[in-house]
Protein backbone atom coordinates (compact mmCIF):
# COMPACT_ATOMS: atom_id res chain seq x y z
CA UNK A 1 0.00 0.00 0.00
CA UNK A 2 1.36 3.73 -0.93
CA UNK A 3 -0.03 6.71 -0.98
CA UNK A 4 0.04 9.04 -3.28
CA UNK A 5 -0.40 11.94 -1.57
CA UNK A 6 2.04 11.19 1.63
CA UNK A 7 -0.28 11.99 4.65
CA UNK A 8 -0.06 15.05 7.11
CA UNK A 9 0.65 12.34 9.99
CA UNK A 10 3.91 11.22 9.03
CA UNK A 11 4.77 14.58 8.43
CA UNK A 12 4.01 15.54 12.03
CA UNK A 13 6.26 12.51 13.20
CA UNK A 14 9.13 14.21 11.42
CA UNK A 15 8.71 17.91 11.13
CA UNK A 16 11.90 18.59 10.40
CA UNK A 17 12.90 16.75 7.21
CA UNK A 18 12.02 17.93 3.94
CA UNK A 19 8.31 16.77 2.44
CA UNK A 20 7.34 19.82 -0.03
CA UNK A 21 9.29 23.08 -0.69
CA UNK A 22 7.53 26.50 0.29
CA UNK A 23 7.84 28.33 -3.08
CA UNK A 24 6.72 31.59 -4.25
CA UNK A 25 5.65 30.37 -7.95
CA UNK A 26 4.19 27.43 -9.59
CA UNK A 27 7.64 24.80 -9.31
CA UNK A 28 8.08 21.18 -9.04
CA UNK A 29 10.39 19.17 -7.81
CA UNK A 30 11.20 15.89 -9.74
CA UNK A 31 12.62 13.31 -7.94
CA UNK A 32 14.18 9.66 -9.18
CA UNK A 33 14.99 6.83 -6.79
CA UNK A 34 16.75 3.60 -7.11
CA UNK A 35 18.67 4.01 -10.27
CA UNK A 36 20.99 4.56 -11.83
CA UNK A 37 20.24 1.37 -13.98
CA UNK A 38 20.97 1.22 -17.80
CA UNK A 39 17.67 1.72 -20.13
CA UNK A 40 15.51 3.01 -17.39
CA UNK A 41 18.17 6.07 -16.23
CA UNK A 42 18.70 6.52 -19.58
CA UNK A 43 15.27 7.18 -20.91
CA UNK A 44 14.79 9.29 -18.58
CA UNK A 45 17.71 11.86 -18.94
CA UNK A 46 16.71 11.83 -22.46
CA UNK A 47 12.89 12.41 -21.79
CA UNK A 48 14.10 15.65 -19.22
CA UNK A 49 16.30 16.81 -22.02
CA UNK A 50 13.55 16.87 -24.78
CA UNK A 51 11.34 18.94 -22.30
CA UNK A 52 14.64 20.80 -20.83
CA UNK A 53 13.85 20.41 -17.37
CA UNK A 54 16.03 19.53 -14.77
CA UNK A 55 15.10 16.75 -11.86
CA UNK A 56 16.74 15.09 -8.53
CA UNK A 57 18.27 11.62 -8.59
CA UNK A 58 18.23 9.85 -5.70
CA UNK A 59 21.14 6.78 -6.16
CA UNK A 60 21.54 3.31 -5.01
CA UNK A 61 24.42 2.97 -4.56
CA UNK A 62 25.49 -0.26 -5.63
CA UNK A 63 24.36 0.70 -9.10
CA UNK A 64 26.61 3.66 -9.09
CA UNK A 65 29.64 1.17 -8.33
CA UNK A 66 28.14 -1.07 -11.15
CA UNK A 67 27.28 1.93 -13.65
CA UNK A 68 29.34 5.22 -12.95
CA UNK A 69 29.23 6.53 -16.67
CA UNK A 70 25.58 6.77 -15.63
CA UNK A 71 26.08 9.11 -12.58
CA UNK A 72 28.42 10.96 -14.42
CA UNK A 73 25.94 11.06 -17.44
CA UNK A 74 23.00 12.24 -14.96
CA UNK A 75 25.52 14.66 -13.06
CA UNK A 76 27.15 16.33 -16.68
CA UNK A 77 23.53 17.08 -18.05
CA UNK A 78 22.86 19.02 -14.77
CA UNK A 79 21.33 17.67 -12.90
CA UNK A 80 21.54 17.30 -9.32
CA UNK A 81 22.91 13.26 -7.32
CA UNK A 82 21.55 12.66 -4.11
CA UNK A 83 22.24 9.55 -1.21
CA UNK A 84 19.93 6.75 -1.60
CA UNK A 85 21.75 4.08 0.96
CA UNK A 86 24.61 1.82 -1.06
CA UNK A 87 22.04 -1.31 -0.89
CA UNK A 88 18.24 0.30 -0.38
CA UNK A 89 18.47 -0.49 3.50
CA UNK A 90 15.27 0.08 5.58
CA UNK A 91 16.07 1.92 8.41
CA UNK A 92 13.77 0.62 10.73
CA UNK A 93 15.50 -2.79 10.37
CA UNK A 94 18.58 -2.11 10.32
CA UNK A 95 21.03 -1.00 13.67
CA UNK A 96 22.00 2.56 13.34
CA UNK A 97 25.96 1.71 13.04
CA UNK A 98 25.15 -0.75 10.16
CA UNK A 99 22.65 1.93 8.64
CA UNK A 100 24.99 4.65 8.89
CA UNK A 101 27.70 2.48 7.35
CA UNK A 102 25.68 2.08 4.31
CA UNK A 103 25.12 5.38 3.52
CA UNK A 104 28.66 6.30 3.86
CA UNK A 105 29.71 3.73 1.31
CA UNK A 106 26.94 5.08 -1.09
CA UNK A 107 28.35 8.49 -0.35
CA UNK A 108 31.55 7.39 -0.88
CA UNK A 109 31.08 6.30 -4.13
CA UNK A 110 29.07 9.26 -4.94
CA UNK A 111 31.51 11.50 -3.99
CA UNK A 112 34.23 9.39 -6.38
CA UNK A 113 32.08 10.04 -9.19
CA UNK A 114 31.44 14.01 -8.52
CA UNK A 115 35.40 14.10 -8.30
CA UNK A 116 36.01 12.76 -11.85
CA UNK A 117 33.85 15.34 -13.31
CA UNK A 118 35.12 18.39 -11.59
CA UNK A 119 32.80 18.84 -9.29
CA UNK A 120 33.96 20.84 -6.33
CA UNK A 121 32.27 18.76 -3.13
CA UNK A 122 32.81 21.47 -0.39
CA UNK A 123 30.38 23.45 -2.19
CA UNK A 124 27.63 21.02 -2.71
CA UNK A 125 24.47 20.25 -0.11
CA UNK A 126 24.71 16.82 0.39
CA UNK A 127 21.46 14.97 0.22
CA UNK A 128 19.64 11.99 1.81
CA UNK A 129 16.64 9.95 0.67
CA UNK A 130 15.75 6.74 3.23
CA UNK A 131 13.83 4.19 1.30
CA UNK A 132 10.74 3.33 2.02
CA UNK A 133 11.08 6.61 3.40
CA UNK A 134 11.14 4.53 6.63
CA UNK A 135 13.73 6.12 8.94
CA UNK A 136 14.38 6.02 13.11
CA UNK A 137 14.29 9.43 14.46
CA UNK A 138 17.36 8.71 15.81
CA UNK A 139 19.06 7.70 12.53
CA UNK A 140 17.28 11.16 11.45
CA UNK A 141 18.92 13.48 13.82
CA UNK A 142 22.45 12.31 13.74
CA UNK A 143 22.15 11.98 9.54
CA UNK A 144 21.05 15.94 9.72
CA UNK A 145 24.31 16.68 11.12
CA UNK A 146 25.51 16.26 7.64
CA UNK A 147 22.72 15.56 5.04
CA UNK A 148 19.27 17.54 4.17
CA UNK A 149 16.90 14.61 4.10
CA UNK A 150 14.16 15.25 1.69
CA UNK A 151 10.94 13.34 1.59
CA UNK A 152 8.21 13.64 -1.07
CA UNK A 153 4.29 14.37 -0.32
CA UNK A 154 3.41 12.67 -4.18
CA UNK A 155 4.31 9.36 -4.20
CA UNK A 156 3.25 7.88 -7.95
CA UNK A 157 3.33 4.38 -7.67
CA UNK A 158 5.04 3.71 -10.79
CA UNK A 159 6.55 0.83 -9.56
CA UNK A 160 3.09 -0.67 -8.84
CA UNK A 161 2.55 -3.40 -11.26
CA UNK A 162 -1.19 -3.21 -10.48
CA UNK A 163 -1.69 -0.22 -11.52
CA UNK A 164 -3.07 0.81 -14.86
CA UNK A 165 -0.54 3.62 -16.59
CA UNK A 166 -3.89 6.01 -17.15
CA UNK A 167 -4.58 5.94 -13.08
CA UNK A 168 -1.17 6.37 -12.31
CA UNK A 169 -0.77 9.34 -14.57
CA UNK A 170 -4.26 11.04 -12.90
CA UNK A 171 -3.41 10.48 -9.52
CA UNK A 172 0.11 12.03 -10.14
CA UNK A 173 -1.14 15.25 -11.47
CA UNK A 174 -4.13 15.36 -8.99
CA UNK A 175 -1.86 14.90 -6.05
CA UNK A 176 0.53 17.94 -7.68
CA UNK A 177 0.49 21.27 -6.04
CA UNK A 178 2.85 24.49 -6.12
CA UNK A 179 6.28 23.15 -4.08
CA UNK A 180 5.70 19.28 -4.74
CA UNK A 181 8.06 17.10 -4.20
CA UNK A 182 7.44 14.08 -6.68
CA UNK A 183 8.88 10.57 -6.80
CA UNK A 184 9.32 8.64 -9.71
CA UNK A 185 11.77 5.63 -10.15
CA UNK A 186 14.33 4.92 -12.73
CA UNK A 187 14.26 1.22 -12.46
CA UNK A 188 13.24 -1.74 -14.64
CA UNK A 189 10.22 -2.55 -12.25
CA UNK A 190 9.12 1.32 -12.60
CA UNK A 191 9.69 1.46 -16.02
CA UNK A 192 6.23 0.75 -17.74
CA UNK A 193 4.35 2.88 -16.01
CA UNK A 194 6.88 5.16 -16.04
CA UNK A 195 8.24 5.74 -19.72
CA UNK A 196 4.45 6.10 -20.18
CA UNK A 197 3.35 8.50 -16.94
CA UNK A 198 6.96 10.71 -17.47
CA UNK A 199 6.43 12.64 -20.38
CA UNK A 200 2.66 13.58 -20.08
CA UNK A 201 3.12 14.39 -16.54
CA UNK A 202 5.94 17.06 -17.80
CA UNK A 203 3.85 18.20 -20.68
CA UNK A 204 0.48 18.82 -18.53
CA UNK A 205 2.69 21.04 -16.01
CA UNK A 206 4.49 22.79 -19.23
CA UNK A 207 1.45 23.86 -20.60
CA UNK A 208 -0.04 25.15 -17.31
CA UNK A 209 3.22 26.78 -16.71
CA UNK A 210 5.19 25.41 -14.31
CA UNK A 211 9.35 25.14 -13.41
CA UNK A 212 11.00 22.23 -12.83
CA UNK A 213 13.95 22.79 -10.04
CA UNK A 214 16.42 20.55 -8.57
CA UNK A 215 16.48 20.87 -4.69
Amino acid sequence: MYFNNYTWAFQLLYPSLVWKKKVKGNELFLTFDDGPVPDATEFVLDELDKWNVKATFFCVGDNVRKYPHLLKDIIKRGHVAGNHTFNHLNGWKNENEKYFNNIASCQAVIDEVKREVGIDLGSVKKLFRPPYGKIKSSQAKELQKSYEIIMWNVLTGDYDQNLKEEECLAKSIKYSTPGSIVIFHDSIKASKNMKYVLPRYIEYFLSKGFEFKTL
